[in-house]
């Protein structure tokens, strides 16, 4: 079986593939913005701020998710109608903030230029409100390499429901057997599996349960390995995939 990394001695070509991405912690790192304006609303309401070392594995679940997540490990727990105006402050602060410090990973531009220069179509699947993600692939500079950027509010239900991948996936023009989904978190692997999708997952992200640990397909280190381990994987059944050694 050829391993995400070995050189491939024909052309490559992905024509047809669709290859989706989630966002936070996977395409960039956006701990230091998220976590800022988390903070900004703990401090608003008198509380201490999070250290931004312990609070990574607070990320990916959305920004409801991760203010109640946040309120909690602060030791003050949010009902819902609490939670309500302190998500709209959330997302108001980090809006202004959005790109201050969130810089795409190493090696993650030049890896989306190859995927489509060999024929893939981009598209982001994300649980982070659409806007949101796509004010911050515009700051970034991008948002034009996607051909749709779904967030939550843009899928009938989102991740780890399967049914957010598969809307990702069709609005890139694909289908499940030849898409592949990139993450970092048991959302993107648990979906991409109930969608039938093949799964790649990056070990920098955001997550409480290891990466080696999430069943992903593959597990890879750098978005060096990335092309290579896409084209293996819509070579082969996906069920039958090894993680890659880190």
């Amino acid at each position: 079986m050829l391993q995400s990394g070995q050189p491939i001695n024909r052309p490559l070509s992905l024509d047809g593939a669709v290859i989706a991405f989630d966002l936070d912690g996977t395409l960039v790192e956006t701990a230091p913005d998220l976590l800022g304006a988390l903070n900004g609303v703990l401090a608003e309401q008198g509380l201490a701020p999070l250290p931004s070392d312990g609070a990574r594995h607070l990320i990916g679940r959305g920004a409801r998710a991760l203010l109640v997540r946040g309120f909690e490990a602060s030791g003050h727990p949010l009902d819902d109608a609490a939670a309500i105006p302190l998500v709209a402050r959330f997302i108001e602060i980090y809006r202004s903030r959005i790109a201050l410090e969130s810089r795409p990973y190493p090696g993650c531009v030049e890896a989306l230029d190859a995927l489509r220069d060999h024929g893939a179509r981009l598209v982001v699947c994300t649980n982070k409100l659409t806007s949101l993600s796509t004010a911050l692939l515009d700051a970034l500079a991008l948002a034009d390499r996607f051909v749709a950027i779904i967030g939550a509010d843009a899928a009938p239900a989102p991740k780890p429901d399967a049914r957010h991948v598969l809307h990702a996936v069709a609005a890139g023009g694909g289908s499940p057997e030849r898409a592949v989904m990139v993450g970092d978190s048991l959302n993107d692997v648990a979906s991409a599996r109930a969608a039938g999708v093949a799964s790649v997952v990056f070990p920098f992200g955001y997550t409480d349960i290891p990466a080696a640990e999430l069943g992903a397909d593959r597990l890879i280190a750098h978005y060096d390995e990335l092309v290579g381990t896409v084209q293996s994987l819509l070579q082969t059944p996906h069920g039958s995939a090894i993680a890659s050694p880190l």
